[in-house]
């Protein structure tokens, strides 16, 4: 039969049987980041310093745009699991009950939880009447998990378990956002435990010191402590900056001043 075949049958014949190979995309993964509908574009680096992503989202106080809710203020960003959850409900009113010591530092709050606007009304009522305060804060409405996704407020066991779950449970994030719109400081708490508020004051009163003053704050420092003298600055210059008897050398670096509040 090969007689009567074209010349360049042979070879056809050779490589039939062998599997035709074709470049192909990469299956799109069933979830991402526990999804079922995954977000178009990557979660952007929540580093220490990165500019803090901006996000569109209905709140309590109406539709918004985070960066122009921020311009040009210090911001704190907290997440909640849940309207009407027990912890989330202490922790708001915590958090309203302060709201001069956040204006007195230039700091506006914005809270979130995973439900959509028809439940916060009636939630943020409940935590008036509980905890004898009056929210004033925009609360935005995450049903669909965008800004949680978007700012990694997602436990990885929820991750895990997504497909019996159905969707990804909020954990409890804070963010504190210069007026520059930068991260300087994140903390994540697992949804079983409270935040402290005098903490979130305290780090913020930190920032803004090291900021004005060029200074850091060694452990437990509160407002009016003394502070340490970067590395970066000699004993020397620190003497001339903050004068000549208001720096103590522990260590050649390690030195304390006060710089007031």
């Amino acid at each position: 039969m090969a007689s009567f075949l074209p010349r360049a049958a042979p070879c056809a014949l050779r490589f039939a049987t062998r599997p035709v190979l074709r470049a192909q995309r990469p299956a799109a993964p069933l979830f991402r980041r526990g999804f079922a509908t995954p977000p178009v574009a990557e979660q952007p680096r929540l580093r220490l310093g990165s500019v803090a992503p901006n996000f569109q989202a209905k709140t309590t106080h109406g539709d918004i745009d985070f960066h122009k809710y921020i311009e040009g203020s210090w911001a704190i960003l907290f997440s909640h699991p849940a309207d009407f959850t027990p912890v989330c409900t202490t922790e708001l009113g915590a958090f309203a009950k302060l709201k001069g010591e956040f204006e007195n530092r230039g700091v506006k709050m914005i809270g979130l939880s995973a439900n959509d606007l028809s439940q916060h009304d009636q939630w943020v009522s409940d935590i008036n009447e509980v905890c004898n305060t009056n929210v004033t804060f925009p609360i935005i409405a995450d049903a669909d998990r965008k800004v949680a996704y978007l700012y990694d407020m997602i436990s990885q066991d929820d991750l895990d378990n997504i497909a019996k779950k159905g969707i990804a449970f909020t954990i409890r994030a804070v963010y504190i956002i210069d007026p520059s719109k930068k991260i300087r400081l994140t903390m994540l708490y697992p949804a079983s435990t409270g935040r402290n508020t005098s903490e979130v004051l305290r780090v913020i009163d930190s920032l803004q010191l090291g900021d004005k003053k060029g200074v850091v704050t060694p452990i437990d420092w509160t407002s009016g402590d003394d502070v340490i003298v970067p590395p970066s600055v000699s004993t020397e210059d620190a003497r001339k900056k903050f004068g000549q008897d208001n720096v103590r050398e522990v260590k050649p670096y390690l030195r304390f001043t006060n710089v007031g509040k």
